[in-house]
């Protein structure tokens, strides 16, 4: 799946205080990804038509120049959505210019200065197939729980991939199949799209709890599918990641940023689990056992994984334990014996 799988980096910049994270985005042939940002300070960058008109033209723009393939947009007053296929691993690059071209257009017409959206842009990996189809339908259903429009007058928003599939002169890049197939293979057709307006009314008619557990997480964190899509994301991002160092994800927010690291922290205690040949389902209950804090002693000497982590992970008890017993497991020969040492040697290259 992660033939050709790269991380982009930012440069580390340093001074006498700290080093800054590398900045990591996994790109690679036909990724796909839920992109989202605002406005700085939440503006209304899209409130008139023209600003609207020019970033959607932009969009359109960039999808020809980098050959992104796209499942589905919307842009709202404040913010805008895209669920685009990369089949190079040119999302950084098309961003950063899809971005910049606007905003130079948007000041060079308001006679302004200064940075239109809030920073870096959102990217949530997506798994193909029914998890994209499932974010396709969170994008056009934007309008809807903003209030603009009811389900039923969908395609009266102008600002959406929605009004371009049930239209004519479709742009090439447009992709409709993804919604189509994942709604029972409808076909491409009025008959099609009227059944796919009348699913979206329905999502849009949902409990709001059922409609809150449909939708949450697919503006949130950093990966959306199935476990075997996130556990092959992982492994590419513990491979890319160097885990010995910290990293941030370009273009995440918090709860993704920790995510990520918790997973790359995961598979790095398996695998050291696995050279002690220890069952991290069968852990000893004491928590000063001999067992954990070897595995934690490894763990902080090869990653930038956080005390609260390896408390909660090993059940070692309070955060403010683990430097305590860690300090006693080096001071009592832990460290030092030819096993230890064997296992960190492996794990420090």
């Amino acid at each position: 799946m992660f033939r050709g799988a790269r991380a982009i980096e930012g440069a580390a910049v340093e001074n006498a205080e700290y080093r800054m994270a590398r900045k990591l985005r996994l790109e690679f042939p036909d990724a796909c990804y839920h992109v989202i940002n605002r406005g700085n300070y939440r503006r209304d960058l899209f409130g008139s038509k023209g600003a609207a008109e020019s970033f959607e033209k932009c969009l359109f723009e960039a999808c020809a120049a980098y050959r992104w393939r796209l499942h589905g947009f919307v842009i709202m007053r404040n913010h805008f959505h895209l669920a685009v296929e990369t089949p190079e691993p040119n999302l950084s690059e098309g961003m950063k210019w899809l971005q910049g071209t606007w905003a130079m257009r948007f000041n060079r017409y308001r006679k302004e200065c200064g940075r239109p959206f809030q920073g870096r842009y959102k990217a949530l990996h997506v798994e193909a197939g029914h998890a994209l189809a499932q974010v396709v339908h969170y994008i056009h259903l934007n309008p809807v729980r903003a209030g603009i429009v009811p389900a039923e007058h969908l395609t009266k928003f102008h600002r959406s991939s929605l009004r371009w599939f049930v239209g004519k002169n479709r742009p090439a890049f447009l992709i409709p199949s993804t919604v189509l197939a994942e709604c029972g293979e409808l076909p491409d057709n009025g008959a099609g799209w009227k059944l796919y307006l009348s699913y979206l009314g329905v999502l849009a008619e949902e409990d709001a709890k059922l409609r809150e557990k449909r939708f949450s997480r697919l503006s949130r964190g950093w990966a959306i599918g199935s476990k075997d899509f996130r556990f092959e994301l992982k492994a590419e991002l513990a491979k890319q990641a160097n885990v010995g160092a910290p990293f941030t994800l370009l273009g995440s927010d918090r709860e993704a940023q920790l995510q990520a690291r918790a997973s790359v922290w995961e598979m790095k205690l398996g695998a050291v689990a696995e050279a002690l040949e220890v069952n991290l389902d069968r852990l000893p209950v004491k928590k000063s056992a001999p067992i954990k804090l070897a595995l934690a002693a490894v763990m902080k000497a090869t990653t930038s994984v956080s005390n609260r982590w390896i408390a909660d992970r090993l059940q070692i008890g309070a955060v403010s334990s683990v430097g305590p017993l860690l300090g006693s497991f080096r001071r009592g020969g832990g460290t030092e014996t030819p096993s230890f040492k064997r296992i960190l040697s492996q794990f420090m290259t």
